[in-house]
């Protein structure tokens, strides 16, 4: 017989808590910025060259003798 268990994420860092102890907590967890993990892949936004701006070259500083 297992213990269920939840995984929250946090700044990158995964931690793994039991589902009753995350349920009963729930607000300090929100309050302390946990979120569930899922495990859906994030899509990524193909951007075209034509948005591209080209930066200005920097000017150059004359420099003090």
């Amino acid at each position: 017989m297992s213990i269920p268990t939840v995984k929250l994420e946090r700044d990158g860092v995964i931690i793994e808590r039991s589902k009753v102890d995350y349920e009963n907590n729930l607000e300090r967890f929100n309050m302390r910025g946990f979120k569930l993990v899922t495990d859906k892949v994030k899509d990524v936004k193909k951007t075209s060259e034509d948005k591209v701006i080209q930066l200005k070259p920097k000017k150059k500083k004359a420099k003090k003798k």
